[in-house]
């Protein structure tokens, strides 16, 4: 399997090449050139086995020039183990009212993100291996706050890299702050920045693009790679999880093989629920596709009029990794769904740039509300859901789930639909203390973050995972902060 670029479909290259440059020079986002197919045969063979074993099946359909034993490798060393809290790497969890959350947290930063950002070393290391001619990689990370941790995490002195992370200083928890503050690692690096996610994701697209450094970079045998989710090998980690959710429900006897199931994402970026399209279009039988926003609501918008537009006000919410106004893995479903039409689609990301705005029109309009529906809540409405779930179900929810849960509550009410339905929840409640200790104990009035979570522990008994707790004896590495334009410099400074 070949992969090719949203603003090129000229260019084709191998899986190994895609994710070791991580983004097209032009800028487009590589894609396979076929979507691959499992039948109802597979997924009843699939729901057989485990996380693991589902992994490397899926993985095997779209890394053709893995060989098996590469595969198998790169997934065992992902999820091994111990590494992450529950033995099912990412169980579904049934509330009262038979919605299944599929918690994606469970890993050692406490994020969905760990399900990809455990396995892209191994990935990347592989493909590096096959591409990149003895180069180091230097990784770019922009991030609204899980990312940042997951990735750094995951690529703590792994051999022949460098990663940096640029995040906006007042647009992430204090939990995700320090987490990030603290890593451990020798090739590691972090950099606040005066701005929002969508400016330090659009500085780190700069710099990818900028021929001038790369050059610098060559000079020192070394390249770029990206860990977020542009990456592809970011991405179909998170196809993976959606597969095996549905190979669940089968295995628990909630759904038959072949029955229909809805989805729901809390998203920002699209990366996550662009996963669950890519499970959907493989064969899993996903009917409604529900991506679900905060105040920030950019795609609930574009969902509904087929116009986006990131010219308005943006918003610091309780959920930050939700804070996005530029979500670019929407770039590939538009590929898709046009028809691979490169020529559009670089047209579409021309007029976002230059103008914040793109239309694109009835037809497409028409084939995405045919998959997916939008919905958002605001803050007030996250904090109610919070408290109504663990009031009702004894049942603890982050702000992002909550996000989603909600939605999908709307979404049940308004169009009666009473299909069995995933969310995806993305984060352990205690990386969000204060907001989470607000919903269920208003009259709190704790400023410590741990005293928060000592406090939250305390009245619902929902256990905090260790790796949050013992950030407080750890000491802080990196205080840096620069100004969105000083992004290239601070990096070069600091990798080169």
């Amino acid at each position: 399997m070949l992969y090719t670029s949203t603003r090129d479909k000229s260019i084709r290259v191998t899986s190994s090449e895609a994710i070791t440059r991580g983004i097209s020079a032009e800028g487009g986002l590589f894609v396979p050139e076929q979507i691959p197919s499992l039948s109802k045969e597979d997924i009843e063979r699939l729901s057989k086995l485990d996380y693991r074993g589902r992994a490397k099946e899926v993985l095997s359909l779209y890394l053709t020039d893995f060989t098996k034993e590469e595969i198998d490798s790169c997934v065992d060393g992902a999820y091994a183990d111990g590494k992450f809290s529950s033995s099912e790497t990412a169980p579904l969890v049934a509330l009262s009212d038979g919605t299944q959350i599929l918690e994606l947290w469970r890993g050692p930063t406490c994020a969905f993100k760990d399900m990809a950002l455990q396995l892209l070393p191994y990935l990347l290391t592989v493909s590096a291996g096959k591409t990149a001619n003895g180069k180091q990689i230097v990784i770019l990370v922009a991030t609204s706050g899980d990312t940042g941790k997951a990735a750094l995490e995951g690529f703590k002195d792994v051999p022949n890299t460098k990663i940096m992370v640029f995040y906006p200083s007042d647009g992430v928890s204090p939990m995700q702050k320090l987490q990030m503050a603290t890593q451990e690692g020798g090739n590691v690096a972090v950099c606040a920045i005066e701005g929002n996610f969508d400016d330090a994701q659009s500085g780190v697209k700069k710099i990818f693009t900028d021929p001038a450094v790369a050059a610098k970079l060559a000079e020192k045998n070394m390249m770029f790679s990206s860990a977020n989710s542009i990456n592809w090998g970011r991405l179909v980690p998170q196809v993976v999880y959606y597969v095996s959710a549905y190979c669940d429900l089968i295995a628990k006897g909630v759904v038959r093989n072949g029955d229909s199931i809805n989805v729901t994402v809390p998203t920002g970026n699209f990366g996550n629920i662009l996963a669950a399209y890519y499970a959907k279009m493989m064969g899993v039988p996903i009917k409604t596709l529900i991506c679900a926003s905060n105040k920030n609501k950019v795609l609930t918008d574009f969902i509904e009029t087929g116009v986006y537009d990131r010219r308005r006000d943006f918003y610091c919410t309780s959920s930050p990794s939700m804070d996005i106004l530029i979500s670019s893995n929407l770039e590939r479903l538009l590929f898709l769904m046009s028809g691979m039409d490169d020529v559009k689609t670089a047209g579409w990301m021309k007029e976002l740039s230059e103008n914040g705005v793109y239309d694109i029109g009835s037809e497409m309009l028409g084939k995405i509300k045919a998959l997916f529906c939008g919905g958002y809540c605001d803050e007030e409405e996250t904090k109610s859901l919070i408290a109504e779930v663990f009031s009702r179900d004894n049942y603890l929810c982050d702000t992002h789930t909550a996000v989603g849960v909600k939605v999908y509550n709307n979404y049940k009410e308004a169009t009666g639909d009473a299909t069995p339905t995933v969310v995806a929840s993305t984060a352990s409640p205690y990386k969000f203390s204060k907001s989470v200790l607000e919903a269920v104990s208003p009259d709190e009035n704790l400023n410590d973050e741990f005293d928060m979570v000592e406090r939250l522990h305390e009245i619902t008994g929902f256990e905090c995972p260790e790796q949050l707790l013992s950030l407080r004896s750890k000491s802080v590495r990196f205080r840096e902060c620069c100004k969105r334009d000083e992004m290239e410099e601070a990096m070069l400074k600091i990798m080169l």
